[in-house]
Order: C-alpha cells, then structure tokens, then sequence
C-alpha cells in the first residue's frame, strides 16, 4: 500500500510537558477530552476496549509508557483494519505541544479526512483547556 495522505494537527498547551504526557497518555483519562472514545475505554489485558459506534467493539494498544512523550496507538477496528495513530507530546518552551498525526484511510473522502482532523482539532482543544485549567487552579 502508498503512502496515505497525512496532516499534523497540533496545538500549544501552557503547562510543562510532562505534566501534559503523564495526563494524556492514561486511557482514564481519554473520556475527559477524547470525545471519540463515546463512553470509555476498558482494560482487556494490555489492550482495551472501546465502543466505536456504528462499527461495534474497537481494541485500542498504546504505545509503554515512556519518558519521550510518545502516545501511539493502533486501532483494530471490527473489519480487521488497524489503523496506526501517531500522537506526542513535546516540549514547547516551558509548555508542550500536542501533535497529533491524521492519516487518511483509503475509503475515505477527502470531506471525511477534514471531518478526522477538525474532529481531532476540537478533542485537542479540549485537552488543552482542562489541563490549562487544572494548572492554574493547582497553582492557585
């Protein structure tokens, strides 16, 4: 299979980077900001379970946890497709940078693929603004 067409989506957080990691990269958490994730994720062994909807039962394996800022995770949807997600989290001055690779499945329209980044564009946001708001309250 080529190449499939890709699109980083990222976005800046105003706390330390690792700060960000530790909470992003708990499937706990994922509920909080990933709205994709519908009603959570369940641990199956070193893979969970999530309720994908209309496609039924997704499992979801995510990179160890690690000290790179690296949350990877492969998807293995009902119809035997996985899909791989690049996600990290890096240093960005005193803060991080959420960035989040959006590949482009091969049935998808290119309306689908910017449904997919604006979609993860808003769950981004989201994580941003709870983080944000965690921080200044913890410091406060």
């Amino acid at each position: 299979m080529p190449p499939m067409e890709a699109k980083a989506v990222h976005l800046s957080i105003n706390r330390d980077w690792r700060a960000v990691y530790a909470f992003a990269a708990k499937p706990d958490n994922m509920t909080r900001w990933a709205s994709g994730l519908g009603s959570g994720l369940v641990r199956d062994g070193e893979d969970w379970l999530a309720d994908g909807g209309p496609l039924g039962t997704v499992r979801v394996r995510f990179t160890p946890a690690n000290d790179f800022g690296v949350i990877d995770h492969t998807v293995h949807m009902p119809s035997g497709l996985k899909v791989h997600n690049t996600f990290r989290i890096v240093p960005n001055g005193d803060g991080a940078e959420a960035i989040f690779l959006v590949t482009r499945l091969p049935e998808q329209t290119a309306a689908q693929f910017e449904q997919d980044a604006a979609h993860v564009a808003k769950d981004l946001a989201c994580l941003k603004a709870i983080l944000e708001e965690e921080g200044a309250a913890a410091e406060d």
